[in-house]
C-alpha cells in the first residue's frame, strides 16, 4: 500500500525520489536472522564475524523495491562466510548474518540513519550525520552501486526501526555473547570481520600489482601489530598483495568492538573478490576452493601464534 504525490525530494547527495509513501511491514516470524558455527567447541583466541554475506531477502522487502535482487546483490560480501568456514570448522567460532545488508547493515552504528529516507520521521531524528549516511550508506541503504536507488518512494520510520530491533540487534546481540565467551574461556579476543571488496577499489592504486588483502587495524588502534603483522605475513608467503588500512581502515564493527583494557581486540579482513569470483555473475572462479583453504591456514597459523601469545 502506498500513496502517490506529484511533488518529489531531492536528497542532499543530489538524488531526486518522488514522495511515494511505502508503507509495508516485514513478516520476522520465520526469518533466520543469522547462523552460527562452532560456538560450543572454540579452540582458539579468535571469534569470526561476516556481517555482509547475507542473500535471505524478505519478500516485503524485494516487494518494494525499484531494482532487481541481482542489482541488490552487487553490495554483498558473496561466499565470504564460506570461504573462512573451514577455519571455523577447525575451532573457531563464526556468526554469519543471513539477511542482506541492503535491508539493514549490521556494519554501521545505528544512529546512522538518513531521516529523509522516512515519510513520518520524527522532526528531531536521531541520526549522526556521517558521510556515509548522507551518501546513501547508512545503517537502511538508500543506493546500491552506482548510485542506484533501492526505492522509489519514502519508506515508514517505524519500519525502519524494526529492521533495527529484529535484525540488527539480534545479530549483535550474539555476536557480543560470543566474543564475551572467547575472553572467559582464554583471557582475550580477536574478532576477525570477515568482508570482501570489489576489485575495481583494488585496481586504483597506482602499483604492478593489485591488493589481494586489506588489513584493517585502524591504523594500529584495534589490535597489537603483532597480531595483525602475523597474518599479514602469512598471507604473503602465498605470495598475496597485503595493505594495512587502505583503501579501507575499519568501519563500525572493528571500532565499536575495540575493548583493549578488557583484552578484545578487532581486526577487519578485506579481500579481493576478484581473487574467488566473477563479480559479473556473481559465482565462484575453479580457484575458490584454493584461495579459501590460503585464507583459512593463515587464519588458524595465526590461532596458534594467539595460543603463544597469551602466554
Amino acid at each position: 500500500m502506498f500513496e502517490t504525490y506529484n511533488r518529489c525530494i531531492v536528497y542532499n547527495e543530489g538524488f531526486a525520489v518522488c514522495n511515494k509513501k511505502l508503507d509495508f511491514r516485514i513478516d520476522y516470524k520465520n526469518l533466520d536472522i543469522f547462523e552460527e558455527f562452532n560456538t560450543q567447541n572454540a579452540k582458539y583466541p579468535i571469534v569470526m564475524s561476516s556481517p555482509h554475506s547475507g542473500s535471505l531477502f524478505p519478500k516485503e522487502f524485494l516487494e518494494n523495491c525499484a531494482i532487481s535482487e541481482k542489482e541488490l546483490r552487487t553490495s554483498e560480501d558473496c561466499f565470504v562466510t564460506e570461504i573462512v568456514k573451514a577455519a571455523s570448522d577447525a575451532g573457531i567460532p563464526l556468526i554469519s548474518m543471513n539477511i542482506p545488508r541492503t535491508f539493514v547493515d549490521a556494519n554501521r552504528d545505528k544512529i546512522e540513519l538518513d531521516e529523509k529516507m522516512f515519510f513520518n520521521a520524527p522532526e528531531v531524528a536521531n541520526t549522526s550525520g556521517s558521510r556515509r549516511c548522507r551518501v546513501g550508506l547508512g545503517v537502511i541503504h538508500r543506493i546500491v552501486f552506482p548510485n542506484k536507488n533501492i526505492y522509489d518512494g519514502l519508506l515508514s520510520y517505524e519500519e525502519g526501526q524494526e529492521r533495527i530491533k529484529y535484525v540488527y540487534d539480534v545479530y549483535h546481540k550474539r555476536l557480543k555473547q560470543l566474543v564475551d565467551k572467547c575472553v572467559r574461556k582464554f583471557g582475550f579476543c580477536l574478532l576477525i570481520d570477515c568482508h570482501s571488496m570489489p576489485s575495481m577499489i583494488c585496481n586504483i592504486m597506482d602499483e604492478n600489482k593489485s591488493l589481494d588483502f586489506c588489513l584493517c587495524t585502524l591504523f594500529d588502534e584495534s589490535c597489537p601489530t603483532q597480531m595483525s603483522e602475523f597474518l599479514s605475513r602469512k598471507l604473503e608467503e602465498k605470495s598475496y598483495r597485503v595493505e594495512f588500512n587502505r583503501p579501507y581502515a575499519g568501519a563500525y564493527i572493528a571500532f565499536n568492538y575495540c575493548q583493549p583494557r578488557k583484552k578484545i581486540y578487532t581486526l577487519q579482513l578485506e579481500i579481493n573478490r576478484s581473487i574467488y569470483m566473477n563479480e559479473k555473475t556473481l559465482s565462484k572462479k575453479q580457484c575458490f576452493q584454493s584461495i579459501s583453504s590460503d585464507i583459512c591456514q593463515s587464519i588458524l597459523a595465526l590461532g596458534n601464534f594467539l595460543l603463544d601469545f597469551k602466554k
